[in-house]
């Protein structure tokens, strides 16, 4: 029951974090390795911040830093400085009515300043044991873009409807996911090919096509609530499209943590 959890009973222990000096090719190698967007900054053990995919892409892609290599920014001034902390035996339904609200996804585990372990929505999707199908919490009106749309301009949507992927649609067929992971990606090795001079111009330029992560781990509208949970576990994924032929919603981990509640 999940009543009877606390935090230490799903949260991960064996933790990736970095230092504060780390440089962001090193951060971005660990979070493409280990197929992670957030990592914990420690100095001297204890947690400072945060680094998260979409703070990268916002850096790399901001105008005041298009003439930085990403070995010569760090993750001090990258994080997120403002975060939650829990201790191991706080109640795991603390955790659960907090989700879909504002603020990061990942919240760390202290104990006695020491960093022990964290807790991602990814830890709690094997949680959701819910057999209704899936359609019966999906959102249809689904934020898309198309294969042939800039980049810039699918970071544009992830800022103004606050999420955190888009589904890439070419004629109603789901072709991709474009991921906040993704944009950063791209804008790095966009930086580290390309003359600074042209970087302005091939970062307008960039396509949907050139960054993003297909196929796309898609489902049916039937599939159980517990088994979409499953297939994103297994396939490490954030969102679901969910298709009969063509685009019909989506669900993401929040989506289906919420049936928690």
């Amino acid at each position: 029951m999940i009543e009877e959890l606390k935090v230490s009973d799903v949260m991960t222990r064996d933790i990736i974090y970095v230092d504060k000096n780390a440089d962001l090719e090193h951060i971005l190698h660990l979070m493409e390795k280990h197929r992670i967007t957030k990592l914990p900054v420690l100095e001297n053990g204890k947690p400072i911040g945060i680094v998260t995919d979409g703070e990268i892409a916002y850096k790399l892609g901001s105008l005041r830093s298009r003439d930085v290599n990403p070995s010569h920014l760090y993750a001090s001034s990258v994080m997120v400085r403002d975060f939650d902390t829990l201790k191991p035996d706080t109640p795991l339904e603390e955790i659960i009515r907090t989700v879909g609200l504002p603020g990061l996804t990942m919240l760390l585990v202290v104990e006695e300043g020491k960093l022990v372990g964290v807790i991602t929505k990814a830890d709690l999707l094997p949680l959701v044991k819910d057999e209704r199908p899936v359609k019966e919490i999906m959102s249809r009106n689904v934020i898309t873009v198309q294969p042939d749309d800039r980049v810039v301009h699918a970071r544009r949507k992830l800022i103004e409807y606050g999420v955190a992927r888009l589904p890439v649609v070419e004629e109603g067929k789901v072709l991709g996911v474009i991921a906040e992971m993704d944009i950063a990606r791209a804008f790095a090795n966009l930086k580290r090919s390309v003359p600074y001079r042209h970087q302005k111009h091939q970062l307008e330029e960039l396509t949907v096509r050139d960054a993003m992560n297909a196929p796309a781990i898609t489902t049916k509208g039937s599939t159980s609530i517990r088994s979409a949970a499953e297939i994103m576990v297994q396939n490490d994924v954030g969102c679901l499209p969910i298709v009969n032929d063509r685009l019909e919603g989506i669900v993401t981990r929040t989506d289906l943590i919420k049936t928690l509640k």
